[in-house]
């Protein structure tokens, strides 16, 4: 069993660090000021020079298969890039990107969708939430109904991530009320200037999800993304595309998070000593590293899986349960590390907690993630051996 990175892999990793620590941490301190002041943390434009500075580097499309022009890393070195990215709050993705089923797409919709989406001439969002359809993403009442060669769209999504920002959404309606799931709700790609708009919705979290709402949307036929009635089968592979990728960033947020508590526990001296030499705060750390650590090898475990082609879902399911729960303890410890100092919006802290807060609702609560374990574990489809059985 080789647990080293390659040279190249390495080289890889370190460019992704040295751009975060260079470029991304050092706007920290204004994005938190522009936040307490109501206003966006970074506008598109320093968005969009950070990205194109990256592109000059070569670095574009990390995902991105490369005949799309993309670099077509692997799973596990997706993985250590969100790592590296998750060291900041700052929420700052590479260019390049498109949603995996947008992959699906005829030669036309490519054309329309797919290739812009990557050059980052349009938005997307990906729309299937609804005020009573969160993590039984079955139970959407979103319709859409034939009227000869056009179909005509009725219902809202909710907390739809760039649903504001995004010119076009791929949208699940149902499309046969018998079939439902199975069957019966089908994938649209609809123009904002079709008819939908949005509303912005209000988080604890710097976050801004959005409302989309469909009043009688006409689309043609042939804006249906895959088959007719095969929707629900989309819509799980984007929501499973990599949930390994949200712990991983939670687990960069949670190293950079403990080095800022064991920082400032050497630096603050209480009754003579540093904080740093309390057993309490000691036990903090200790804690912190093991969970950790732990959490590194979950994630890597299941990037490694998706490389190899084998089935991860269950190692997906864990990473992102482990993840989500271990990083809001690990952020709470530091928090109290900081004492009233953590609980100010001068630093991240506070604003970490809140961010990382999200990671154990969206992409599938902590109650879906241990549902899908315990099924999997107790009809037979997974081991508690694990993997190497």
């Amino acid at each position: 069993m080789d647990l080293n990175l390659s040279a190249e892999e390495r080289e890889i990793r370190e460019w992704v660090r040295t751009f975060v620590r260079k470029e991304i941490i050092p706007l920290e301190p204004e994005v938190l000021s522009r936040e307490r002041r109501n206003e966006p943390g970074l506008k598109q434009k320093e968005l969009d020079a950070l990205r194109d500075k990256a592109k000059s580097a070569g670095f574009f499309g990390v995902p991105t298969p490369e005949e799309y022009g993309g670099m077509g890393l692997g799973a596990v070195m997706n993985a250590l890039v969100e790592v590296e990215l998750g060291r900041s709050f700052v929420q700052f993705k590479f260019g390049g990107e498109a949603d995996n089923i947008l992959y699906r797409a005829n030669e036309e919709q490519k054309q329309r969708y797919l290739l812009p989406t990557i050059s980052g001439e349009r938005r997307s969002c990906f729309a299937i939430t609804e005020p009573g359809a969160g993590s039984d993403a079955s139970a959407i009442r979103t319709s859409a109904k034939r009227e000869g060669d056009e179909w005509v769209i009725n219902g809202e999504k909710t907390f739809i991530t760039g649903g504001n920002e995004a010119d076009f959404t791929m949208v699940f309606a149902v499309t046969d009320k018998e079939k439902g799931a199975d069957g019966g709700i089908t994938c649209f790609l609809v123009d904002r200037d079709q008819g939908w708009t949005s509303e912005y919705i209000d988080t604890m979290g710097e976050w801004g999800p959005a409302s989309l709402i469909f009043d009688n949307v006409r689309v043609p036929h042939s804006a249906i993304l895959g088959e007719e009635g095969r929707g629900f089968e989309l819509a799980m592979k984007w929501i499973g595309k990599g949930r390994y990728l949200l712990p991983a960033r939670a687990l960069g947020a949670s190293e950079r998070l403990v080095e800022m508590g064991m920082e400032h526990a050497r630096n603050r001296v209480t009754f003579g000593q540093p904080v740093a030499e309390r057993q309490a705060i000691q036990w903090m750390v200790a804690d912190s590293a093991v969970e950790i650590e732990a959490l590194r090898w979950l994630v890597l475990s299941a990037a490694w899986q998706v490389d190899a082609g084998i089935d991860s879902r269950q190692a997906q399911s864990m990473a992102k349960l482990y993840g989500g729960v271990k990083a809001n303890e690990i952020v709470d410890r530091v928090l109290q590390i900081h004492g009233g100092m953590g609980y100010t919006r001068e630093l991240p802290i506070e604003r970490w907690y809140r961010e990382l807060r999200l990671l154990r609702i969206y992409e599938g609560t902590d109650e879906i993630q241990r549902r899908t374990i315990a099924r999997n574990l107790l009809k037979g489809h997974s081991s508690i051996r694990g993997f190497l059985g």
